[in-house]
């Protein structure tokens, strides 16, 4: 009978192979025998490519293909989502996403393209850009997942033919995200990354089973109770809780509830986490992360039940002397190539958005020489700095403890095989020791003895005082805000005049503003303030910090206001500044000769000599009851005529009484000279 026929086993989660770690659902003798369903059909994919557990940057950005499989999320986990639906309607494009294929506890916050959004009703609010002069521009809204969803209404209103009121998505955690387009010169101000990317922190899955307490289906961090759920999932070991020695997985729950102070103070529990796969990922390798991320260690008892080693230590019950080892073998493991100074961590950091971060060095890479010796301990479900050092420590002493093999007498009631730790006693190279057994025990019913592997690890293997061990962490990348365009400050407009073709002149609106960067050009806008016939828009040249309009209607009020532009993005408007346009602010000369008769009741008739000024164009006439101008006059006609000449005008429709008039010369502008009293007339 060969060394392999017995069923007990352990397998350990440090350092297993690819068979070892299929073999951490079942055993070794139901591989060899298929006693539990998993069986052969497991041993014969192992060599069968499949996709690792995903790395939290994987969740980055939303997947777009036929068919993918169905994300699992265990615990909290930022993340984006596979798409079901994308079309466009009227301007407005409507996405459909599903970021896991099961019931969720909850979505805690959104973010699009990595800015953390605020939702009224709905509509994201918050930051500004989205929500620009409370007009909405993007909406979303979630499914939870029950197993009779509901269906998003508007998008089977919006495309009957291709999403009907059925498509509700049952079990399947859901977002529907809503945005609508921009006129081209806001595009970019309020979508700056463009289409916005959605993704989400949610907590996941709801149905994770804890045997304490009576047994009872909810959400859960503890990483020990993920482990039970995996084993018996369909993505994973497909067992059943009968097939599970629950008062283990009761007990490893308990551990890795259990409390421990940070660096920084703060409580934490001892092994929780969260990460999230896909249906297709490798089992080994989704099983692999958990155990080591709780330092789990699954086996299976002689009753053929799984059970778990809690990631604690304990001490030995059984203990090998010299007088039952019949082999022994101890490695000190000092050579170079096998030791290491110092140990690495990559961990997932909430801090940072959930993205991989390294975690302060255990221990020092360059002790007395200049090549560096260190491993990584990179585990995507640990979401704490203070669980990765805790990790780092355990990788530290077992790379550098000394090895152990040795074979023993084999006794059925005295069996090492279920047992996470012995004490081995075999004087004078190892007289008292705990060794942490890390491979599969090979017993032999024909010489009836056991073979076993392990590392000398101390009684306080677990100990870490967080004030002195934690280390220091590196810095998280901040996520800066959007940052809007400033507006123009110190914006000023005058109105200025050039002589054009034929020697007359025009007028244009000169603008000038505080300087801010040279990479910044500036859009000044002009407008008619009455009978407007749209606004016209002129852009300034980089780095000069003054721009001109284009030529003005003389005499007519217009309203200019300015912004700033960079990359396709504009500031805010300023507020508008309202001007006259004059193209000749150079008065003629004064009316000569002027005179008033009353020819008729409610008439006047004035006379007058215009003046000799080539710019001269008209005089207007104003009436008072008093003597005064500008004060309370009213102007009653405007007579255009040439320069130097006499002239003239009736004016009728005047009311009965003693008046005073002014005539007053302008040129084209409108620009006057200085009014000319007529003295007292009476109109009968």
């Amino acid at each position: 009978m060969s060394g392999l026929e017995l069923i007990p086993l352990i397998v350990s989660s440090l350092g297993t192979t690819v068979f070892a770690a299929n073999a951490l659902y079942l055993s070794t003798a139901a591989l060899l025998y298929g006693g539990l369903a998993f069986g052969a059909a497991a041993l014969s994919k192992a060599l069968a490519p499949k996709q690792a557990v995903p790395k939290p940057e994987d969740g980055t950005y939303n997947l777009k293909q036929s068919v993918p499989s169905l994300p699992i999320v265990l615990g909290r986990v930022k993340k984006a989502s596979d798409y079901v639906f994308l079309e466009e309607l009227g301007g407005t494009a409507y996405h459909v996403l599903v970021p896991a294929g099961h019931r969720i506890q909850g979505f805690v916050q959104h973010y699009l393209h990595d800015e953390a959004v605020s939702l009224s009703s709905g509509v994201v609010v918050s930051p500004d850009h989205f929500f620009p002069k409370s007009r909405p521009y993007v909406s979303i809204e979630t499914r939870y997942g029950s197993p009779a969803e509901l269906a998003y209404t508007d998008v089977a209103a919006a495309f009957p033919t291709v999403w009907g009121s059925d498509y509700r998505g049952d079990g399947l955690a859901s977002v529907k995200m809503i945005c609508k387009t921009a006129k081209a010169d806001d595009f970019l101000k309020i979508y700056p990354n463009q289409m916005p990317e959605h993704s989400s922190i949610l907590d996941g899955h709801t149905d994770i089973y804890d045997p304490r307490g009576g047994g009872s289906y909810g959400y859960s961090t503890n990483i020990a109770l993920h482990r039970l759920w995996h084993l018996t999932s369909p993505f994973g070991g497909k067992l059943s809780l009968s097939d599970m020695y629950l008062p283990d997985w009761g007990h490893a729950a308990d551990v890795a509830d259990r409390a421990i102070v940070n660096r920084s103070g703060g409580v934490e529990s001892l092994y929780h986490g969260g990460f999230w796969f896909r249906a297709n990922s490798d089992p080994a390798d989704v099983g692999r992360t958990m155990d080591e991320a709780a330092e789990l260690v699954v086996y299976e008892r002689a009753d053929g039940l799984v059970g778990v080693h809690a990631g604690e230590y304990y001490e030995p019950t059984i203990t090998l002397t010299k007088a039952e080892i019949t082999a022994f073998s101890l490695n000190a493991n000092v050579d170079p190539s096998t030791t290491v100074l110092a140990v690495r961590g990559r961990f997932t950091d909430p801090a940072d958005l959930y993205n991989t971060n390294d975690a302060a060095i255990y221990g020092d890479p360059y002790i007395g020489e200049d090549t560096e010796r260190t491993v990584t301990v990179d585990n995507v479900a640990v979401q704490s700095h203070n669980h990765m050092q805790r990790l780092q420590k355990l990788r530290y002493i077992r790379r550098n403890g000394m090895r152990v093999t040795l074979t023993a007498h084999y006794d059925l009631d005295n069996d090492p095989s279920y047992e996470r730790f012995i004490r081995v006693q075999y004087g004078p190279k190892l007289a008292d020791a705990v060794v942490e057994i890390t491979a599969k025990p090979v017993i032999s019913l024909k010489d009836m003895t056991i073979t076993l592997s392990g590392i000398v690890i101390p009684p306080n293997l677990y100990a870490f005082n967080s004030a002195t061990e934690e280390g220091i962490p590196g810095s998280s990348v901040v996520v800066l805000p959007h940052g809007d365009i400033p507006i123009p400050t110190g914006f000023g407009v005058v109105i200025q005049t050039e002589i054009v073709s034929g020697g007359s002149s025009a007028a244009y609106g000169l603008a000038t503003w505080s300087h801010v960067s040279d990479e910044l050009t500036y859009e000044l806008e002009c407008e008619r303030v009455t009978s407007s016939t749209g606004p016209q828009s002129s852009i300034s040249t980089a780095g000069v910090d003054q721009v001109r309009s284009s030529y003005l209607a003389d005499g007519v009020q217009f309203k200019f206001r300015l912004r700033a532009w960079a990359a396709g993005v504009s500031s805010d408007w300023t507020d508008y500044i309202n001007l006259t346009a004059t193209a000749d602010p150079i008065a003629p000369g004064v009316v000569a000769g002027v005179g008033v008769t009353t020819p008729g009741a409610g008439q006047a008739s004035f006379t007058w000599t215009a003046p000799n000024s080539p710019n001269y164009a008209a005089a207007r006439i104003y009436t008072n009851t008093t003597n005064t101008y500008p004060s309370g006059a009213t102007l009653v006609a405007t007579e255009y005529g040439p320069p130097n000449i006499s002239d003239g005008k009736v004016v009728t429709g005047l009311s009965a009484g003693t008046k005073y008039g002014f005539l007053v010369a302008i040129n084209a502008s409108g620009t006057p000279a200085t009014a000319v009293a007529t003295g007292s007339f009476t109109v009968t």
